[in-house]
């Protein structure tokens, strides 16, 4: 009897040990050198790629948003957001994507109608874009919804309206995309892109300044 208290007793002392020991390893030791890995090595990314300007975070490099004036450089379109139907307590963007297929009669005619707005917002007195010229990033929505980046055929279509509305030349708004496009990751991953919030921040101190 007592030898089996004692194997009992030193069984659960050994099994306490060990959680103690565990959670002292996983769950205080190894979150705190993981985190200092990653604010010493990858600093930006481990606190959410957060763009500044004027001192102010004013989003993330990796989610695209939505609402800008014509005065700036416009996203890619969010058709396939939803809406926060479950806690309305609370503003949520919701990712998502339209699920409509490349026939689908709706999704045509919300195409159309973007190419035609396109065409309008970006030709100017001096520029006219024709409907050939309108890439297919301008007039549908990526996967999520929340694609921060446009193709450089995109934001190139955007300088002449851009220049226009901001009393700028319209070679030195294309340097600014130019000095903003982003190739191809390692070499061959991916497209080449340009992400609007940088573009559009570098946008306004160019504004600010001249």
């Amino acid at each position: 009897m007592n030898n089996s208290v004692s194997n009992t007793a030193r069984l659960l002392g050994a099994g306490l040990r060990a959680l103690l020991v565990l959670t002292l390893v996983t769950g205080v030791i190894y979150p705190l050198v993981i985190t200092g890995i990653a604010q010493g090595l990858f600093h930006d990314k481990a606190n959410g790629s957060e763009i500044k300007a004027e001192g102010k975070v004013v989003g993330s490099s990796l989610i695209g948003q939505q609402g800008y004036s014509l005065d700036y450089f416009q996203p890619r379109p969010a058709d396939g957001l939803g809406e926060n139907s479950v806690n309305t307590q609370y503003k949520l963007i919701l990712s998502g994507a339209t699920n409509r297929s490349g026939d689908n009669p709706e999704l045509i005619k919300w195409v159309e109608a973007a190419k035609a707005k396109v065409v309008k917002d970006n030709s100017t007195a001096d520029y006219e874009v024709k409907p050939s010229e309108v890439p297919a990033d301008a007039v549908t929505s990526s996967g999520s919804g929340l694609d921060p980046d446009i193709s450089p055929r995109y934001a190139d279509l955007q300088v002449h309206r851009v220049a226009e509305r901001n009393d700028l030349p319209v070679a030195q708004v294309q340097r600014l995309v130019d000095d903003h496009t982003e190739g191809r990751t390692l070499g061959f991953m991916g497209e080449p892109r340009v992400n609007v919030l940088q573009l559009n921040v570098a946008l306004k101190e160019l504004i600010n300044g001249s």
